[in-house]
């Protein structure tokens, strides 16, 4: 019976109405009928109760109560049918209305009206990040605003977001659906409006060509005029020629690829820097600004690293933009240049003198001594590895060795030679970074203990490409990891281990060792996006601190500075840093009972405050060349030495 019924509301609309109707009737007619049938005031005649049930039934179907002639209880009937129809037609045509533009808002597909807005277009592992930096950034606004525009579901993006990065107080999260090389899609954004526009790196093998069409299409919509400025990453530098030109004048384009390889490098040459990195890029705390300071035209730089008492300097940009990171003390600060600085905002630098606060019986009277060559351990190989070599070629000391071990089942590396079948042997210390190849597979206990990684003062863990396993793409790093771990405790010798992670989340499931770094590059580089996104002119300072042989951060013994087990105002220490022409902005202090984590960065503290600088503190210091520990940054060539 049931299936019977169901076939024929099936086959048309007419049907439908009339078992509605049939409905209707058979509940309201017995009804009335029973409703004047017990009313003692209802007529007695049968004609009366019947002309009382009309009356009724048809003022509960509002087809109106006209009594008398069947003619005028028909055009009764008649005008309370066309006034249902009218009504239930308006009803119907507002209901789609409001349900069309619902399911258009909840698509995504209405136009953002803001200013001074941020943009973020695409959607890859970096917008957590991106979108989390930009809102920090803002928090000393009213009301700010960041637009998603991606090409996946508004209502997932929305609740993505939301789960990670929680409750962004005024700053209102907007997320649009659409292609982001749609000149259409781009329109619903107002990117010609807002205050920046970032372009997210591609997650699929057309990622970079991708970006290439967006900022193409941001070119058509925003027009050759200045507007906001486009900050782009692209993974693959070989499109970063064509980024930049589709980006134009007012675009600045990243390669995230070498930027993350440049990251592990500078953690596996110089330990402890990636929460420094993460420190100093990121808007929770104290980051690099450029600060004007017409007063101090004329002076040498080494007079200007003391007389700021609120921010840390670290260099200057010159009036055409050119950045001099850590220049000799004796650089006279010229007309039209802008100091580079460690503040919490862009306008909390006051300049006075602070010369005072130095106190000369604390400095030591000597620095480093010259440091021997490093042996690295490289397991596995994606397509940062070749930048990565790259960079470990121009910074490494003098006779260093790079011994890399692929899976069989990668990719043999394409600038090194073919894999070897013997995994170790001594590379001759030649100038420059010696490199050795060898397969085996890392997540093998016997062949990892073959490799001896207990010989080596380095390991750097690479990932496989996030394309190659999208979902778990740690889960090999964190098996390495782990077999390493395993491995140092049967020796009783631990080495440090640099292992790339693509998801924050993992960094607490990594099973490092005293020493060990997890860099996640992906973060870091949403954090440099997010911080040149703010401020442009920085994009020169980031890229002359991250390039092999320019400026970099490193991190010195604090007794290399002060003298241990004393107190001393950081004052002292920018002075002893002056005089090794480099520029201290922070400490590293590694003392448990200070820092629960075991660990504490401190950037930009008072000049005027003065602490116990123990041996195993650490200075955060400039320096002017990358290279500085007696690698050459040009004309080094990797020696390739055969291990057969």
């Amino acid at each position: 019976m049931r299936y019977r019924f169901d076939n024929t509301l099936a086959r048309s609309t007419g049907r439908l109405v009339g078992w509605l109707a049939v409905t209707c009737l058979g509940i309201v007619v017995p009804a009335s009928a029973l409703l004047v049938w017990t009313d003692p005031s209802s007529p007695r005649s049968l004609s009366g109760r019947l002309t009382a049930v009309w009356r009724v039934s048809a003022e509960t179907l509002r087809l109106g109560a006209v009594t008398g002639a069947p003619l005028r209880m028909l055009l009764s009937v008649l005008l309370g049918l066309m006034a249902l129809l009218y009504v239930s037609t308006l009803i119907g045509v507002i209901t789609t209305g409001l349900t069309d533009r619902l399911t258009e808002l909840r698509r995504g597909r209405s136009t953002v009206v803001e200013t001074g807005h941020s943009v973020v277009l695409g959607w890859s592992e970096q917008v957590f990040t991106v979108v989390g930096e930009l809102v920090a950034a803002r928090t000393d606004q009213r009301w700010s605003a960041v637009v998603v525009l991606a090409d996946r579901d508004k209502t997932e993006m929305e609740e993505a977001l939301a789960a990670v990065l929680g409750p962004t107080g005024t700053t209102r999260l907007i997320c649009r659906s659409g292609s982001t090389a749609d000149p259409d899609a781009l329109g619903l954004v107002s990117p010609g409006s807002a205050h920046a526009v970032l372009v997210l790196p591609g997650t699929e093998a057309a990622g970079d060509a991708e970006t290439v069409r967006t900022l193409l299409a941001l070119r058509a919509v925003l027009g050759e005029h200045p507007g906001a400025p486009v900050v782009a990453c692209v993974r693959d530098e070989r499109y970063r020629t064509a980024a930049r030109l589709a980006a134009g004048p007012r675009g600045i384009v990243l390669e995230s690829d070498r930027t993350a390889a440049g990251l592990i490098a500078h953690s596996a040459l110089h330990p402890g820097l990636t929460p420094v990195l993460r420190e100093l890029l990121d808007f929770a705390g104290d980051e690099f600004y450029l600060a004007a300071a017409p007063e101090l035209v004329g002076r040498p730089f080494g007079d200007v690293l003391l007389d700021c008492a609120t921010a840390a300097v670290a260099g200057l940009v010159r009036a055409d933009g050119t950045p001099l990171l850590s220049p000799p003390p004796a650089t006279v600060v010229a007309p039209g240049d802008r100091l580079v600085v460690v503040a919490p905002d862009e306008d909390t630098a006051r300049w006075e003198d602070c010369r005072d606060l130095v106190e000369p019986t604390a400095l030591a009277e000597h620095g480093a001594g010259p440091v021997g060559p490093s042996r690295f351990l490289l397991l596995g190989w994606n397509r940062r590895a070749a930048h990565l070599v790259d960079q470990l070629r121009r910074c490494a000391r003098p006779g260093s060795v790079l011994h890399v071990v692929t899976d069989p089942a990668e990719q043999a590396p394409p600038t090194l030679p073919l894999p070897l079948p013997e995994p170790r042997r001594e590379a001759s210390l030649v100038d420059g970074l010696a490199v050795t190849c060898a397969t085996a597979d890392p997540t093998d206990p016997s062949s990892l203990r073959g490799l001896d990684p207990g010989s080596y003062d380095r390991i750097i863990v690479l990932g496989p490409d996030t394309g190659d396993d999208a979902d778990r793409p740690d889960h090999r790093t964190l098996v390495v990891l782990l077999i390493l771990r395993s491995l140092a405790q049967e020796t009783g010798h631990s080495v440090p281990v640099i292992a790339e992670l693509a998801d924050e989340r993992n960094r607490a499931l990594a099973p490092l060792g005293p020493g060990s770094e997890a860099v996640v590059g992906g973060q870091l580089t949403g954090l440099l996006m997010a911080q040149v996104s703010q401020n442009g002119h920085l994009a020169a300072v980031f890229e002359e601190l991250f390039a092999a042989g320019g400026s970099a951060l490193r991190l010195r013994p604090a007794h290399h500075y002060v003298l241990p087990d004393r107190p001393a105002s950081f004052a002292t220490v920018v002075a002893a840093a002056r005089d090794r022409s480099e520029c201290a902005i922070g400490y590293r202090c590694h003392d448990t009972a200070a820092a629960p984590a075991g660990h504490e960065v401190r950037l930009n503290p008072a000049k005027a405050g003065r602490r116990v600088w123990s041996r195993t503190d650490e200075i955060v210091v400039v320096v002017r060349d990358g290279t500085a520990e007696g690698g050459r940054a040009e004309g080094s060539q990797v020696a390739r030495v055969d291990a057969s």
